[in-house]
């Protein structure tokens, strides 16, 4: 009972808001987890919750968030791999460097957190929210940027879901594969990627899919590029200054063998999905709870510069793959 009191309200309210996110995500292109961001924005604050709720709320980012990342590995499947040829690899892997680039360039241009637009490039580059979900411990950000860079990379997302259609076959006049190419490698989210290229032509949606999945398995060599640059300290114990130590934390360590599984058919196929929709379901619990702890004025104080930074590097992703498919890919 006592433990009820410290962890169960804050704990039951964010679950609370997990379910009504996951009702309105089936009925808009938003998506669960940035819905049960806003949602709690508003509800923290808009109401005054008290101490009580305090402890719940940490928890669900503290724990549930870890737990949920570990076992979104799950939904890596690196022989995927082998079904691209090595030029569409090579610009998944461009791009994905392009991205991070300019997102901190453009952040030393306009004078912003270079963690926080690092953040926007990431979620930008690889896979929205869950690319964000999975790296925001390691660069070190605040919850309430947390909060802000998933609202804006899936807006981005959903505004690019109804023009990059558009902006491929009409004005570009690319063919069916170079646009899903196109479209699988700037999207943010894997169900904008899905609906854009599936709009175009099955071929389109077969490739953008592809294209994408690839996309999302540069999430483990990027983590480990951030566990090298944001992680490492002087042991103490050393016997010279320079050695090093990586403190790798315990949810990456998951998320990698969690990945082994469907790569290496670890278990059957109705397992794996069981294990998806509970990391999904986490997810969206502990995006509840950021959003909680998420103010107004903090948002209003970043928003602008996120969203123009965020907005640029979207733009420089779409001109950069535009130009490598033009280029050597046509």
């Amino acid at each position: 009972m006592k433990n009820f009191r410290q962890y169960g309200y804050g704990l039951v309210l964010c679950i609370l808001i997990g379910i009504v996110s996951l009702f309105l995500g089936g009925y808009t292109p938003l998506g669960a987890v940035t819905i049960a961001i806003v949602l709690g924005i508003g509800v923290g604050n808009l109401a005054k919750l008290g101490d009580r709720f305090e402890k719940g709320i940490k928890f669900s980012e503290k724990q549930v968030l870890p737990l949920s990342i570990a076992l979104m590995g799950v939904n890596l499947n690196y022989l995927i791999l082998k079904e691209l040829g090595y030029q569409s690899l090579l610009l998944v892997i461009a791009g994905i460097v392009v991205t991070l680039a300019v997102s901190v360039f453009l952040a030393k241009i306009f004078a912003f957190d270079q963690k926080v637009a690092l953040l926007l490039g990431i979620g930008n580059g690889i896979c929205g929210s869950s690319a964000i979900a999975a790296t925001e411990q390691i660069i070190g950000v605040k919850k309430q940027d947390v909060g802000l860079s998933i609202a804006i990379v899936n807006f981005l997302g959903t505004i690019g879901m109804f023009l990059l259609p558009i902006i491929a076959t009409l004005f570009l006049k690319f063919d069916n594969l170079n646009s899903g190419l196109l479209i699988g490698n700037t999207l943010q989210a894997v169900g904008n990627v899905v609906a854009a290229g599936f709009s175009v032509s099955p071929l389109s949606g077969q490739t953008a899919t592809i294209v994408k999945m690839a996309r999302i398995l540069m999430l483990t060599p990027v983590i480990f590029g951030l566990l090298f640059v944001f992680t490492n300290k002087t042991t103490p114990e050393a016997n010279t200054k320079n050695a090093k130590f990586y403190k790798v934390p315990a949810f990456i360590i998951g998320f990698i063998v969690f990945s082994l599984i469907p790569t290496l058919s670890l278990l059957p196929e109705a397992y794996i999905d069981v294990i998806s929709t509970a990391s999904h379901y986490l997810l969206v619990v502990a995006m509840a709870g950021i959003g909680l702890k998420t103010t107004i004025a903090s948002i209003i104080k970043d928003g602008k510069s996120a969203l123009l930074i965020g907005s640029l590097t979207f733009v420089v992703q779409i001109v950069f793959s535009t130009g490598v498919i033009f280029l050597f890919m046509r």
